[in-house]
């Protein structure tokens, strides 16, 4: 192991053992899984993962965050999130993520309260930093933590860490709620959201592993990693086209600068120039 990489794993040891009990916000994704593992494994009981499901959350997600965490050991709960009850995220501004985090924590802070354990804390890690997250105001009111933050973890030394653990999760392509493929400003409805899942789904069963489909409105924008380009033979282009046609998109397009992680933040960059 990297000597880098197993001091910062010491740091995050001595974070979770300084912190006395934790209640990890949990997704089954790399980073959540992550510091499920290391709380547990530091802490034991004095853990908890908490996983909140919600429409902008896929069934697939959740049945792959249940079988990790069984490999982990760690008490698990499934909670339901409301964020689609609130009309200023079904909205869907610029500081949307905001709204979602606030009835996350909200939540994570009264389980905390009610089983006694002295922090929340989420998979956030120094990457992070680098891109918008309006989540992070959400965090600082209500005072949940980031071990992997503290800690100078970014998602290279989560990932390098998460395989010589053994976790399942080590290669996972990164989590994004479903309300993140729509345009700002776009109202976020269940029906707009099953239409991306299912869109997402024809995808994967054609055999891409990272993907997004972007709606916008009568467009479906997908984004596949620039390697994959090579396997879209007529055949399949056409049966992509099909599918998503009958989902109701009446265009589909591939985007050419490929698969990126919060492509619908590029508007704000121009929009700030």
């Amino acid at each position: 192991m990297n000597i880098t990489v197993d001091s910062k794993l010491n740091n995050l040891k001595d974070l979770l053992m300084s912190m006395g009990s934790v209640l990890v916000a949990y997704s089954g994704g790399v980073d959540s899984s992550l510091l499920a593992k290391v709380a547990f494994d530091t802490l034991g009981e004095k853990s908890l993962a908490v996983t909140a499901t919600s429409e902008t959350y896929p069934e697939r997600e959740l049945e792959e965050a249940i079988a990790t965490v069984k490999t982990i050991g760690i008490n698990h709960l499934v909670i339901h999130s409301d964020e689609l009850t609130d009309p200023n995220f079904r909205k869907n501004p610029q500081d949307r993520c905001y709204y979602c985090k606030s009835e996350l924590f909200s939540k994570l802070t009264v389980i905390r309260t009610e089983k006694g354990f002295n922090f929340v804390a989420d998979g956030a890690n120094l990457d992070d930093l680098q891109d918008y997250r309006p989540g992070q105001r959400a965090k600082e009111e209500q005072g949940v933590r980031s071990p992997l933050q503290e800690a100078g973890m970014t998602k290279e030394d989560i990932r390098l860490l998460s395989k010589e653990l053994g976790l399942p999760t080590w290669n996972k392509p990164s989590l994004a709620c479903l309300s993140s493929r729509l345009p700002y400003g776009e109202e976020i409805t269940l029906g707009k959201l099953k239409i991306i899942d299912r869109a997402e789904n024809v995808l994967r069963e054609l055999g891409f592993n990272e993907l997004r489909v972007r709606y916008h409105q009568e467009i479906a924008r997908v984004e596949l990693p620039r390697e994959d380009f090579a396997k879209l033979t007529d055949a399949l282009i056409d049966e992509i086209v099909t599918r998503l046609k009958d989902l109701g998109f009446t265009y589909v397009t591939l985007d050419l600068q490929g698969l990126r992680s919060g492509s619908m933040n590029e508007i704000l960059k121009q929009v700030g120039k």
